[in-house]
């Protein structure tokens, strides 16, 4: 399992926010890229960046960010917030990004999600955010009639290999991640899954890697060093080799 630490940008910052709530916001770092080559050098292979202002309003105010991190890394890196055209995930692409989460559009514009998987594949990833079992869009501030299994269900059919799973009750909480959604995924569905939202413990970890998913995002126990980055990266490897 692949151990993803999280960099959420708001105003060119690497904030945090509490269940999603852009009235909640704290501030760690005024220089991301600086944060972000940390996390590398603690042996990160992989990096999940939001764009917050993008997810709420729709605009690319952390571009220049991102380009930033792209530029000065060697990260693997996949980005979100506010995507919602095929020039948009080309840009992203073009400055070194890996692979573009797409959210609110995926449910909003189902059009426009098949278009960008027929154009660009495995390098599209699709964010399930989950707010009391259906699926939550516009930076988490409005929740859809799509149920997360039934909205699974279309985008394998659609040909998405990867989701990013978060469950908004979770996130940011620190008092653990949804273990029985993200077993109930894998159970279900063909699509590597990432689990985000309140990995906040090294059982967190050791749980999540015995089911053999694709990744765990980590954000918020990084910054307050609840977890340790390079720790969570071996008991990752460990757990892998057992």
């Amino acid at each position: 399992m692949n151990i993803i630490p999280a960099i959420d940008l708001i105003g060119g910052k690497a904030v945090r926010l509490v269940k999603g709530d852009y009235d909640k916001v704290t501030v760690y770092n005024d220089d991301p890229v600086a944060v972000a080559k940390e996390f590398e050098l603690a042996g990160a292979k992989y990096l999940h960046v939001v764009d917050l202002d993008g997810a709420k309003d729709g605009t690319c105010a952390n571009f220049d960010t991102i380009k930033r991190i792209t530029e000065n890394t060697s990260l693997s890196v996949e980005v979100g917030g506010g995507i919602r055209t095929l020039d948009r995930v080309k840009s992203y692409i073009d400055i070194g990004v890996d692979r573009v989460i797409i959210g609110t559009a995926a449910v909003t514009d189902p059009e426009f999600l098949s278009a960008a998987v027929n154009a660009y594949g495995e390098k599209i990833v699709v964010g399930v955010d989950i707010k009391d079992g259906y699926v939550a869009i516009k930076g988490w501030l409005e929740t859809s009639a799509l149920s997360c299994f039934d909205f699974c269900q279309k985008l394998e059919e659609l040909g998405v290999k990867t989701i990013i799973c978060t469950d908004i009750s979770k996130d940011g909480m620190m008092s653990g991640t949804n273990r029985d959604l993200y077993r109930e995924l894998y159970d279900n569905f063909e699509m590597n899954i990432i689990a985000s939202g309140g990995v906040s413990s090294e059982e967190d970890i050791v749980v999540l890697a015995n089911m053999d998913i694709f990744g765990a995002i980590v954000g918020k126990a990084l910054y307050t060093g609840a977890l340790e980055l390079s720790k969570c990266i071996t008991l990752a490897n460990i757990m892998e080799e057992i």
